[in-house]
């Protein structure tokens, strides 16, 4: 501890030592400010106070500069010193700011902020496009801290979580920074070069605070905020917001400053609350402070989030650009709470550069090599904000437990700890080899299952995995063991796998074994619903078939949002037929069907006659207008939403022992999901395929779709099931064509209904169709309610269903689980 001490101490005198213009920010009650801006007169070079007040601005030149101290609710204090030497002091005392309504006119008629908003929106496109272009520094720092942890979390140890809890089990759990070099082009292109990247307690770690996730611009009609919320100056801001003029002061310069309070109609519309300043006659956002709850930014875990970005004016485009941003928050879910905060600065602005689309690419955030390396002096003189106490004895002291955590002796006894066998280990073990950096060990699930062919079933699963490269790369062994007390019979699988790099991703597998599997690869039915269906219902949905077989697998990103997927493999399939008739509530006119999906009275009856296959895939998955974040030695894909994803495949069975069995398809798929603005999310997916020389092929290979007959759901979203069509009605060996789409308004439409706002539902509406040339088109409508709950317990969704099929067909009442 008295080593811990001095080394705060040193790293505080070195600190002071090594700055150029330093000082203290507070109040006329000696209390400290922070996120106060500091800025060189007539540019974009100053720092932030940081939660302690203290700042220090990197300054190398001796000579005279005005310096300006702007902070929301305080006057602007401009100070000229002539700097001789270095470390300079200077220490300001802020005055709050008078904010007054004794120079605007009230009108009877109209609410003064209503007037001063709607200029605002007419000017809001003219002052969007002011800026086409820019590039800029940028500096991000994250700080999560927890409160109070508890020991265990669904029956898991949480541990220090890396030394960060102290002995209240409170403290901070993550820490890092971030400097870039960013590039803007309108109305969307950003790129981000991090020239240096630090975490506190890992030294090879890349901080995930980026430009690209903090880039929020309220001159657009929605900022994406975890959910697409509506800017109080959108050109439909009326519609959700109410608005109360506060005062008005002058800044610096002599411009009238309307400071008016932004107050949503609807608690839970997608809307912030809070205080925006607007500029007299330019109409330009001067400053902003913001709030946002959970559940209106769609992100259950969150209390509240509140947003502040402070802007500074340029004469060179006659407009006030962002220079500093801070995002704080409060969480707290499954007994865990905590705060934290995200803030960034801007400096260094060049506007308007000429910038084309040909500047930007699909890479948008890269790290250079070395870029978490730099040492404290490099982050002593280019960091602008300073650190906390807090902060920089977390860095020391998480420093100074990674070295012990890495050293051999620690991860011996660490391992020596958890490899420890005990009375539970018998369910499942783990041996661990922390400095080799592997893993071994089983798994024995503890929830029973049951189908009408195995009967209650007992599964075992083991596995092995080395890492190499910190996670990079990666050697993974795993069997799967499945008995079956009814058919008495044991099944055992395993696979091989490896992956080769963490850029194109390519990763070989081989796997073998025998398997109970679904006739739908896609395994439409749960086991632990069927389970239930089966036991409590007598309705055995799972259709089952015995298959042998050696595969090998191979997939790989050949090149940017283009990926590779085939497999080759030899099958033995033969017909599986029920072993129990076990059930907890049998009804007299209820009784379970065969295991012939082509023929529920079929008892005995094989669906296809035991035969030999060989059949290969070859898949290309293409992601359109994929965006992606470079590390060194890595690459991470990011999602595009403006663009759908494409899926082409070609399947061909061969060699078969029956040759009507051999047969080939080509199938494609179209899916995507976006934002429609502040009205909710679309989503659909589109399937085709087409079969040749299939006439006489096995049920099996036929194309499935994915049906639900038991009225209960655990997906997320209904784009990829029928959720009132039996599981293997639609089933073809021909041409299909399958088509879903979803929208979910995400409260557009309940959060306008009194009362009904007040629950926090979303109206959400689907259709699906089926065609095949074998019957009538199949159709599916429906209508329901998500985000049915309490509080952050959002699991519920009901839907109504109606089916066509040549006239009506049947309807359903659907209960969408999402805790599984």
């Amino acid at each position: 501890m008295n080593r811990l001490l001095l080394s705060v101490c040193f790293l505080i005198i070195s600190f002071m030592a090594s700055a150029q213009v330093v000082g203290t920010i507070t109040n006329t009650k000696g209390e400290p400010l922070p996120f106060v801006n500091i800025l060189i007169e007539n540019t974009y070079k100053g720092t932030t106070s940081n939660d302690d007040g203290y700042y220090e601005l990197n300054i190398t030149e001796p000579k005279t500069y005005t310096i300006i101290y702007t902070y929301l609710g305080y006057k602007t204090v401009r100070e000229k010193v002539a700097v001789e030497k270095f470390p300079y002091t200077i220490d300001v005392t802020l005055q709050e700011e008078s904010v007054s309504l004794g120079e605007v006119v009230i009108d009877a008629e109209d609410n003064p902020a209503n007037a001063i908003i709607r200029q605002a929106i007419a000017n809001r496109k003219e002052n969007l496009e002011k800026i086409q272009s820019f590039e800029a520094n940028f500096y991000s720092r994250g700080l999560i801290k927890i409160k109070d942890a508890p020991e265990k979390i669904l029956g898991q140890e949480v541990g220090d979580l890396g030394g960060g809890l102290d002995s209240t089990r409170s403290g901070i759990i993550y820490l890092s920074e971030t400097i870039s070099k960013i590039q803007f082009l309108r109305p969307d292109k950003l790129k981000e070069k991090i020239t240096a990247s630090k975490v506190s307690g890992d030294d090879n770690g890349f901080s995930f605070n980026t430009a690209i996730d903090v880039n929020y611009n309220f001159y657009n009609n929605t900022v994406e905020f975890g959910n697409e919320i509506v800017s109080p100056i959108a050109n439909n801001a009326f519609g959700y917001y109410r608005y109360k003029l506060e005062g008005v002061f002058y800044d610096e310069r002599g411009n009238l400053i309307n400071k008016i309070n932004v107050i949503p109609k609807s608690e839970n519309d997608p809307v912030f609350s809070g205080t925006i300043y607007i500029v007299e006659d330019q109409w330009t956002i001067y400053a902003l402070e913001l709030d946002i709850t959970g559940v209106q930014a769609r992100i259950p875990v969150v209390d509240v989030i509140s947003l502040k970005q402070s802007f500074s004016y340029s004469e060179a485009i006659d407009m006030w650009a962002v220079i500093s941003q801070s995002i704080d928050f409060k969480y707290q879910f499954l007994g865990i709470k905590g705060d934290g905060r995200f803030t960034a600065v801007y400096s260094d602005y060049e506007f308007n550069t000429g910038l084309t689309k040909a500047d930007f690419g699909r890479e948008i955030v890269a790290f250079e090599n070395e870029a978490n390396k730099k040492d404290s002096l490099f982050w002593k003189t280019l960091r602008p904000v300073p650190l906390t106490i807090e902060e920089r004895t977390d860095y020391i002291k998480k420093d100074s437990i990674q070295i012990v955590k890495e050293s051999k002796p620690y991860l011996d006894s660490i391992d020596r700890a958890n490899n420890r066998f005990k009375l539970g280990s018998i369910l499942g073990y783990t041996y661990q080899n922390s400095h080799k950096d592997f893993r071994a060990g089983w798994d024995i699930p503890t929830v029973p299952q049951f189908n009408t062919v195995q009967g209650y079933t007992a599964k075992a699963n083991l596995f092995y995995i080395k890492n190499y490269d910190e996670f990079k790369r990666f050697f993974r062994a795993n069997a799967n063991l499945e008995y079956g007390f009814s058919d008495e019979r044991l099944r055992a699988t395993g696979s091989l796998t490896y992956k080769f790099n963490n850029t194109s991703r390519r990763f070989l597998t081989l796997s073998g074994g025998v398997s109970a599997e679904q006739f739908n690869p896609s395994e439409t039915i749960s086991p632990l619903i069927n389970s239930v269906s089966t036991l409590f219902f007598e309705d055995n949905y799972m259709k089952l078939y015995d298959r042998s077989f050696l595969q090998l697998s191979y997939s790989e990103e050949l090149f940017n949002g283009f990926r590779f997927y085939t497999t080759l493999s030899y099958d033995r399939r033969k017909a599986l037929f029920n072993t129990t008739d076990q059930v907890f509530i049998n009804e007299d006119d209820d009784m379970y069907t065969s295991n012939n999906p082509l023929d529920e009275t079929a008892y005995g009856v094989a669906p296809f006659e035991t035969h030999n296959i060989l059949k290969a895939n070859v898949t290309a998955q293409i992601n359109f207008g994929q965006e992606y974040l470079s590390y060194p030695d890595s690459k991470f894909n990011i999602g595009n939403d403006a663009y759908p994803t494409l899926v082409l495949s070609y399947e061909k069975g061969f060699g078969a022992t029956n040759s009507d069995y051999n047969f080939d398809q080509i199938k494609a798929r179209l899916y995507q999901s976006f934002n429609v603005a502040d009205k909710g999310r679309f989503r659909y997916n589109l399937r085709a395929g087409k079969f040749f020389n299939a006439d006489d092929i096995a049920f099996i290979d036929y194309q499935h779709f994915n049906g639900n007959q038991t009225h209960v759901s655990t997906e997320g979203n209904y784009t990829n099931v029928f959720n009132n069509l039996p599981y293997y009605a639609g089933s073809t060996n021909d041409a299909y064509l399958e088509a879903h789409a979803e929208h979910d308004f995400n409260g557009f439409i309940l959060g306008k209904v009194p009362l009904l706002n007040k629950l926090n539902f979303n109206l959400v509406v689907g259709a699906h169709l089926l065609a095949t040339p074998d019957v009538k088109p199949y159709q599916e409508y429906s209508i329901g309610v998500d985000n049915i709950g309490w509080g952050k317990w959002r699991f519920l969704r009901v839907d109504y269903i109606r089916s066509y099929q040549s006239g009506f067909q049947s309807d359903a009442i659907l209960f969408g689980l999402k805790f599984f």
